[in-house]
């Protein structure tokens, strides 16, 4: 069933220019672990896809750092992959539509990339901005997913937080993004999805799910996420046997464990101080070595 919010007003398909259209946020870069925003992105575009506005990201983009792909074929060079930051417009399985601002999180002029998505955003209209992340946490991929919610008016969070410690941690332009938008008295909100420590640097489509379904029931969307579901049973399969490779179920137990106490309201926080308990660091530590089997087997 599709919900439509009140503050969405459903009208006829000539009258959508002037309806108020959410904007939904999907950067790849700081807030992406296991690939979500860039996977949910991916989920979100489609084909009648129509450009609002493009940054100049060449300004904004470290090219020695995330080195674009180019193929050389025999003697010539081609298919060069240019990078794009762009807000475009879509419509969900049942016309409606939404913004999307999607591409490489800006690695220069976090300053001036927030002042000209807020000019969009107020030229535009847009009554609500969701930003969609993913953070490498101390869980198990056994376990459902944890989503942390936040937003610039308390109001605007409608679902209930299970890790509600206050931690100071790097930001991002997204993030700055967000707060520069609260500033602005911007309606914005954001979902946070906790990935397991040990797939932060691989595509996980249940991170990205997690995502996309949050997104959808807040925005009353309807979005095929069958793609998405298909590759998790192939996801989890591989995640379990790098494990067993890697004699990682007593790490993994140890993980599952902390999880259940913290879910059960026994701890403050995933990170808790907690002598009976590993950390989320050297929980993870033993998986992680299986990260590099797989790029080598993607090599290969």
């Amino acid at each position: 069933m599709t919900l439509t919010p009140k503050w969405f007003s459903r009208r006829r398909s000539d009258d959508l220019d002037r309806d108020p259209i959410p904007l939904i946020v999907a950067l790849d870069g700081f807030l992406s672990a296991g690939s979500s925003s860039l996977l949910a992105a991916g989920q979100l575009r489609t084909e009648d896809a129509e450009v609002v506005h493009e940054f100049d990201l060449d300004s904004m983009f470290d090219y020695r750092a995330r080195r674009p792909p180019i193929t050389f074929r025999r003697d010539h060079y081609v298919d060069y992959v240019e990078p794009t930051l762009r807000i475009t417009r879509h419509h969900d399985l049942a016309g409606t539509p939404y913004l999307l601002l999607s591409g490489p999180e800006p690695d220069f002029g976090w300053e001036a990339f927030a002042a000209e998505t807020i000019d969009v955003i107020s030229e535009l209209g847009v009554p609500l901005t969701v930003f969609l992340g993913g953070v490498p946490m101390g869980v198990p991929h056994t376990r459902p997913p944890l989503l942390t919610m936040h937003g610039t008016r308390p109001e605007l969070v409608d679902r209930k937080n299970f890790w509600n410690a206050e931690v100071t941690v790097p930001s991002s332009a997204q993030s700055m993004l967000e707060f520069r938008m609260r500033e602005h008295g911007l309606d914005a909100i954001g979902y946070v999805v906790h990935v397991p420590h040990y797939l932060t640097q691989i595509e996980y489509p249940t991170a990205a799910l997690a995502l996309l379904e949050a997104v959808a029931l807040k925005l009353g969307l309807s979005l095929d996420l069958e793609e998405l579901r298909a590759r998790q049973p192939d996801s989890i399969s591989e995640i379990e046997q790098q494990i067993a490779e890697q004699d990682g179920e007593g790490v993994l137990h140890g993980l599952e464990e902390q999880y259940d106490i913290f879910s059960r309201g026994a701890a403050e926080s995933l990170l808790a101080d907690d002598a009976s308990l590993p950390t989320g660091d050297e929980l993870a530590s033993q998986l992680e070595q299986f990260l590099a089997n797989q790029r080598k087997n993607d090599q290969g």
